[in-house]
């Protein structure tokens, strides 16, 4: 009895809002929200939209629909690089400091998860840039309910956001503080 109860207030999870519902932000974040959150935004990517009736902004017509639909993705894109971000900055380490010695090993492979984490957001900074052209590409619509998707696509447009800018800033970075983790030696330390 208890299991036909539990099936009656479930439903199937089948469309991109619905994913995109399941992704929050916390206020407090850790690695492992981080990483819930991008299961279920890379799955928002992934499935079809639900009817537009049931969109996250009000469409009135095609035209509305197919930029509501590049705009969503965009933004998908963007929430899933910040949340890479967020599980790399847990993994970099931002500077080689000489009392580190000790743990030289373990620094080198968190540096290695970080970098990790970093080129994956390059990879969807490459895709929010291709749904951003599309959605600019399409007539402009007002659309109240996602004018922030609308903002930031504007800002991919003039350059005021670039995450591909920012990200290689920090793989940088993190080349430099790698090389003075494998410059060290039992003398520096």
């Amino acid at each position: 009895m208890l299991c036909l109860a539990s099936r009656l207030f479930s439903y199937d999870i089948l469309y991109a809002e619905q994913y995109y519902r399941m992704a929050h932000r916390h206020l407090y974040m850790n690695p492992e929200r981080a990483a819930e959150n991008i299961y279920y935004l890379e799955k928002a990517l992934r499935a079809d939209f639900a009817n537009p009736l049931n969109a996250l902004a009000r469409i009135r017509n095609p035209q509305e629909w197919e930029r509501y639909r590049y705009l969503f993705r965009m933004h998908v894109a963007l929430r899933i690089i910040e949340n890479y971000l967020l599980m790399a900055n847990s993994f970099d380490k931002q500077v080689a400091y000489f009392y580190n010695f000790p743990w030289k090993r373990e620094n080198l492979r968190s540096l290695e998860r970080a970098e990790t984490w970093y080129r994956s957001a390059l990879h969807y900074w490459d895709e929010a840039v291709r749904w951003s052209e599309r959605a600019e590409e399409t007539p402009t619509f007002h659309l109240e309910e996602i004018r922030f998707w609308i903002d930031q696509s504007q800002r991919i447009k003039s350059g005021e956001l670039d995450y591909g800018r920012i990200i290689q800033r920090h793989l940088d970075r993190l080349e430099r503080v790698r090389r003075d983790f494998e410059a060290m030696d039992r003398n520096t330390y």
